[in-house]
């Protein structure tokens, strides 16, 4: 599988790696709770395990940012990764629509699907060539 815009694969990867550290990773492993009244939600009294979450989740995140800009550099490696992160997008689609069909979460975070949905399409039309 190939998509019509493969030959961007790793432009796309650069601006996934650049977005995901500057967007996610680093503000959530530096400040998880500001971060999170950015997006509307109320932070518990007891806020440890949510600090707690949110940077392992930053670091993942980070993780997962660097090596998009290592993965955009070798051509070889590209469909492992988009393999990834096209799961990654796909799940974060279900876990964002399952949020706003429960209303358990903020209107942001509900809208933040379709910014999800939105990668997962771009990151199908940029998978590379095997």
């Amino acid at each position: 599988m190939s998509g019509p815009w493969s030959d961007y694969a790793d432009v796309f990867l650069r601006a996934v790696g650049f977005g995901s550290l500057v967007l996610l990773g680093i503000p959530l492993v530096v400040a998880p709770l500001a971060w999170a009244r950015v997006l509307r939600w109320r932070v518990p009294d007891e806020p440890d395990l949510a600090v707690y979450f949110g940077r392992c989740l930053g670091a993942i995140i980070a993780v997962l940012a660097v090596a998009a800009f290592v993965a955009a550099a070798s051509p070889a490696i590209q469909p492992f990764f988009f393999g990834i992160i096209i799961a990654g997008f796909g799940l974060m689609v279900a876990v964002h629509a399952w949020g706003a069909m429960r209303r358990i979460q903020p209107r942001t975070e509900s809208l933040e699907t379709f910014a999800w949905l939105l990668l997962l399409i771009v990151a199908l039309l940029c998978f590379p060539t095997g």
